[in-house]
């Protein structure tokens, strides 16, 4: 009889063997849940915790009405983790491809590249950035590489595969939270590194703004490790429109300038984020969160600018620009009554969407996107004689009817003999000229005589009330506090005094120069520029309004205001200096300037600033103008380019436009009694 199963040495040996395991199994759990717990903790961590960003919306930009001038739109970053493509997927590549709307042969470089090694810049290129050399497949084509990828030369590769080095325009590295050091970085890299210094690429970017109509189309294909991320990205619907007010921000997501950068505090608005785990696949799961702050989108910003006047300013100048090729030139638009600013453009301006675009020299024209409003000044000329004007009359020193001698050359100052300037506008009877027709027919000697009266020191106090020789205070651009001198400083001499009321000698901002004219139309107040008109939040609710006029100070009585309003509508007369400025029945009130420009440290013959300033309709004033361009000479009739030639029609076609989109009621009877009352002349 045999013996039994049980008493076999085969059961020995298997007791034995199972024992051994689960000994060997007990002291790897002691390993690994006890020795090297905390080490292998940060792999796990690192592995499966994640931190993810919950993007703020930036907060829109509107105009007066509503129209929207900067918004962000929601797009896709899609990029692929290279390392686990399959082969299946390969025949849905090329609809990819056309999906994202790039080369298949340069898809196909980015999908088969799986490792890339950093190469310190070319001695000979300091400040360059550092490159990337892709380890390529065998057998890629370098042919089939598209141009529009910066190779450079092949350098030896340790492997079989062909190398190839190529620019990156940024490359991140995870830290050791596993977090990427810029979230749209083009390529991710891993922390290993293997012998050779080659990292394995753990994400690559595809395209950076695929939208969320054609990013479902893009996952319907199911090509494993391709996914994307929503960010949301700035746009302008209405391109250049008011660029140099809206201003924008950079591919960075940094606010560069205009209201962007201004108002950056209240459009931002702050990131949310959440912490939590994922899987293997990389998704999260929810129920593992432990930790999720909600974001703040950000505050929508609503400007004075009015998108129709800008639209017609902006064409003003795109017609001003093609006719006369100028060097520059500005237009404002401003409810003097308040200040709010309803149109402000340049020229050259340039696309807010497509700020970075190279010139025909291949440069990114930098001077374009300044503010020239607000950061170059020039000598305003004649229109600056609304400062000796004002303070003579204020002071009464001076009434419309006042006579001056506008056929002497010289006259005595303090005890020394001063030279006037020259006449450039004839007079019937040059020995008696009437404050009225000095301001009119803009004569440079009355405008000295007037400030001679006054004395320097009041006259360049006055000149200061105005805001000359300091900011306005416009929000954006820069804004610079132009050049005044004053007695006793060194750029002070014996002449200024007979120059500088005729404006030269004096350097100002075209706003400087607007914000001076509307003092005299909204009756003698200096009002501070504004831009913003209400601030909301994200749910539509008001949390700041400005409604009201910024008041700086008074600079001259509301009697000498329209006795300077009606003095200044004889200079859109047939008898003034701007008749082309002039509408009928709307009582245009303004100063024409032509001041030529410094060349080489010389007033040159050849070079003009012109300029008209006013405002309408005199006696109810509801818009006020500003046209200044700088240097158009070489196509101006005659070679001059004469404010009442150049900027004084611009000013007579914006207002035409103007009065027909607000609907402003004309005057048909012009007021004249106050001159009759002063004594001047009809």
């Amino acid at each position: 009889m045999s013996r039994g199963f049980t008493s076999s040495p085969r059961i020995a040996l298997l007791a034995g063997v199972m024992l051994l395991s689960f000994v060997g199994l007990g002291v790897r759990l002691v390993s690994l849940h006890v020795i090297d717990r905390d080490e292998l903790m940060k792999f796990v961590v690192k592995a499966r915790r994640q931190s993810i960003v919950d993007n703020a919306r930036r907060g829109d930009i509107l105009d007066a009405r509503g129209a929207v001038l900067a918004t962000s739109s929601t797009q896709v970053i899609v990029g692929v983790d290279p390392r686990g493509l399959r082969k299946e997927d390969e025949a849905k590549w090329p609809e990819l491809a056309r999906l994202l709307n790039i080369p298949l042969p340069q898809l196909r470089v980015i999908f088969t590249t799986r490792r890339v090694r950093r190469t310190a810049p070319p001695a000979s290129a300091p400040g360059s950035s550092a490159s990337l050399a892709l380890a390529l497949p065998e057998g890629t084509d370098e042919d089939a590489v598209p141009a529009a990828t910066p190779l450079k030369a092949a350098e030896a590769s340790p492997s079989a595969a062909s190398a190839f080095t190529f620019t990156l325009p940024s490359v991140s590295t995870p830290d050791a939270d596993g977090k990427e050091d810029d979230p749209e970085a083009d390529t991710v890299l891993d922390d290993a590194t293997d012998d050779n210094g080659y990292r394995e690429i753990g994400w690559a970017k595809l395209s950076d703004h695929v939208d969320e109509d054609t990013y479902a189309k893009i996952m319907a294909l199911g090509i494993k490790n391709v996914y994307g991320q929503e960010v949301y990205r700035r746009s302008y619907p209405h391109n250049g429109l008011a660029a140099h007010v809206v201003g924008y921000v950079n591919k960075a997501g940094l606010p560069v300038t205009g209201m962007e950068a201004y108002a950056d505090f209240y459009l931002r608005g702050s990131n949310g984020w959440r912490e939590g785990e994922r899987d293997g696949r990389g998704r999260e799961l929810a129920q593992f969160r432990t930790r999720k702050v909600p974001r703040v989108d950000g505050y929508t910003v609503a400007l004075s600018i009015d998108s129709n006047v800008q639209s017609i300013i902006e064409d003003e100048l795109a017609t001003i620009a093609r006719t006369y090729q100028p060097q520059k030139a500005t237009i404002i638009v401003s409810d003097p009554r308040t200040g709010f600013i309803l149109g402000l453009a340049n020229y050259p301006s340039y696309d807010l969407n497509d700020y970075s675009k190279p010139g025909a020299d291949g440069r990114i024209d930098l001077a374009a996107q300044r503010n020239i409003a607000v950061t170059d000044q020039y000598e305003p000329g004649s229109v600056f004689k609304i400062v000796a004007a004002s303070g003579a009359v204020e002071e009464g020193l001076a009434t419309p009817s006042s006579l001056f001698d506008c056929s002497i050359d010289k006259i005595e100052y303090k005890g020394k003999v001063r030279s006037l300037p020259p006449e450039d506008h004839h007079f019937e009877d040059p020995k008696h000229v009437t404050l009225a027709e000095v301001m009119s027919y803009s004569s440079n000697r009355g405008a000295a005589q007037l400030a001679m009266k006054m004395g320097e020191d009041d006259f360049v106090h006055y000149a200061s009330l105005f805001g000359f020789g300091a900011r306005t205070g416009f929000p954006i651009g820069g804004e610079i506090a132009g050049t005044m001198h004053t007695p006793g400083s060194p750029g002070w001499d014996g002449q200024t005094i007979t120059r500088m009321p005729m404006g030269h000698s004096v350097s100002v901002t075209v706003m400087q120069m607007h914000q001076a004219m509307s003092v005299i139309a909204n009756g003698g107040l200096l009002l501070r520029p504004q831009i913003i008109r209400q601030i909301s939040d994200p749910s539509g609710e008001v949390i700041s309004r400005y409604d009201r006029p910024a008041q700086v100070r008074r600079v001259v009585s509301e009697r000498t205001a329209r006795i300077m309003a009606q003095m200044l509508m004889g200079v859109a007369t047939t008898h003034g200096t701007a008749p082309e400025a002039a509408i009928p029945n709307f009582q245009v009130a303004g100063k024409t300037g032509t001041t030529q420009k410094i060349i080489n440290g010389k007033y040159s013959d050849r070079h003009h600033v012109a300029s008209f300033v006013g405002f309408f309709p005199a006696s109810r004033p509801e818009l006020a103008i500003s046209v200044i361009v700088d240097d158009a000479d070489a196509h101006a009739p005659g070679g001059v380019a004469y404010g009442a030639k150049i900027a004084a029609p611009a000013f007579k076609h914006v207002a035409e436009q103007l009065i027909q989109y607000r609907d402003i009621k004309p005057v048909y009877e012009p007021n004249r009694r106050l001159l009759v009352m002063e004594g001047g002349r009809q």
